[in-house]
């Protein structure tokens, strides 16, 4: 199963990042062949829209699961139109994240925000 998650450095004993679409970084994990790659997320440095564009990256990356804090509506849409599943991180450890949603131990995100789109007051 290959895992995304926002982190804030290229390392295993980063932290997981609070914000999805803003992560300076993301891993991609296998738990099968237990490969990490470290993607920089070039959507951290947009105007708008960085959450659709980081998740169109975690989607190009064929994973099946995200563990994250959080999540805003547009970027948990094009994850749940390519069938990704969001787990809520239980705490800011990489490698308990991982091992918790191997064992099934993780909850899905259920509490997706609105995302800040400059609208203002709507």
């Amino acid at each position: 199963m290959k895992i995304a998650i926002p982190v804030d450095d290229k390392t295993m004993e980063s932290n997981i990042c609070i914000s999805f679409g803003r992560t300076p970084y993301f891993l991609i994990y296998d738990t099968k062949t237990k490969d990490s790659v470290f993607l920089d997320n070039s959507a951290a440095a947009s105007q708008g829209g960085a959450g659709i564009k980081a998740a169109q990256t975690v989607v190009d990356r064929k994973v099946v699961a995200l563990i994250t804090p959080r999540c805003g509506e547009n970027a948990a849409e094009v994850m749940q139109v390519a069938n990704i599943k969001i787990y809520k991180s239980m705490n800011n450890s990489i490698r308990d994240n991982i091992e918790a949603v191997k064992n099934g131990k993780l909850s899905l995100l259920d509490d997706i925000h609105a995302g800040f789109h400059g609208h203002g007051g709507e």
